[in-house]
């Protein structure tokens, strides 16, 4: 017989470790014949880094637009996925509460995973496992955690977690105003990659990949191009070439900086003109102090 679980995540952003819940077993009960209730409470994510947040302390996961999907799983001790569901803020029909969720599952061994992130139309993240996701268009900010959960007993169940900002984020920002013929920036990594594991934060794959976003900065304007990545280590230095396409995807401007610095949860800055010194070489200025974001100028 299944057990009723009742799911809840009701708070997000504050630090912590993955912790293991256990319940101790009562030899006179059989696991076919009970029901437990288990209420899960995802706290928080931890933050740093002046630009990710400006505040300190808690905030709700309603109340946070950089998440804009929640994901639960459950995993049986052999791998196998007993239970997964994504809402989606923009999707009622997913959720009756924004971080509120509830199931049964029967009495046993399990992995839970929950994932926070920001999503869009053709940018969804797949997961596959407790160790396995992946962006399968662009990568975004992503907050993650996993714990073991034993389920033996009658007792009510009380589970606390915190997920932790697992991503790391270039801002590409222009010191020259925006031309006409440039619709969008191209960020290529040397490393890294769009897939992650959720038990570590870290990436399962390091061969690097491309992020192309629009430019929306106006005619004369300075741009900002974001984009995010999973890094193989939690502090990793690779190249990034930064390239402005035309509407049919031609290179207008490209310049790689080398030995670029990303740390997790936290934002390295390129900066420089992108526009009206496109053919003209430009240097680098790094400052590495990782608490007011590392800063590249070119």
């Amino acid at each position: 017989m299944n057990k009723t679980i009742t799911m809840a995540i009701i708070a997000l952003f504050a630090a912590s470790c993955s912790n293991d819940y256990y319940v101790n077993v009562i030899s006179d009960e059989k696991a076919d014949d009970v029901l437990v209730p288990v209420t899960v409470h995802l706290d928080g994510f931890s933050v740093s880094m002046e630009d990710y947040v400006t505040r300190t302390g808690t905030q709700n996961v309603v109340d946070y637009d950089g998440v804009k999907a929640v994901t639960l799983a459950f995993y049986k001790s052999d791998g196998t996925e007993a239970y997964k569901h994504e809402q989606l803020r923009s999707d009622n029909t997913t959720f009756t509460t924004f971080g509120e969720f509830s199931l049964s599952l029967p009495m046993g061994n399990y992995t839970m995973v929950a994932l926070a992130y920001y999503t869009s139309d053709g940018n969804p993240l797949v997961l596959t496992s407790p160790t396995s996701a992946v962006f399968t268009g662009r990568s975004f900010e992503t907050f993650a955690t996993t714990q073991a959960l034993v389920i033996n007993n009658t007792d009510a169940v009380n589970v606390s977690a915190t997920l932790d900002r697992i991503a790391s984020q270039l801002k590409v920002v222009s010191t020259d105003g925006k031309t006409a013929d440039v619709s969008n920036v191209r960020m290529t990594f040397s490393a890294g990659g769009k897939s992650f594991n959720p038990s570590t934060g870290l990436a399962t794959v390091n061969t690097g990949f491309s992020n192309t976003v629009s430019n929306s900065a106006a005619v004369g304007a300075a741009s900002t191009s974001l984009s995010f990545l999973f890094l193989a280590t939690d502090e990793q230095t690779m190249d990034v070439t930064i390239e402005t396409l035309d509407a049919d995807g031609n290179t207008i401007f490209s310049k790689t900086v080398s030995d670029v610095p990303f740390k997790r949860n936290r934002i390295t800055k390129l900066t420089g003109a992108m526009y009206t010194n496109a053919g003209t070489s430009g240097s680098f200025q790094l400052n590495t102090d990782w608490l007011t974001e590392t800063s590249i100028a070119f």
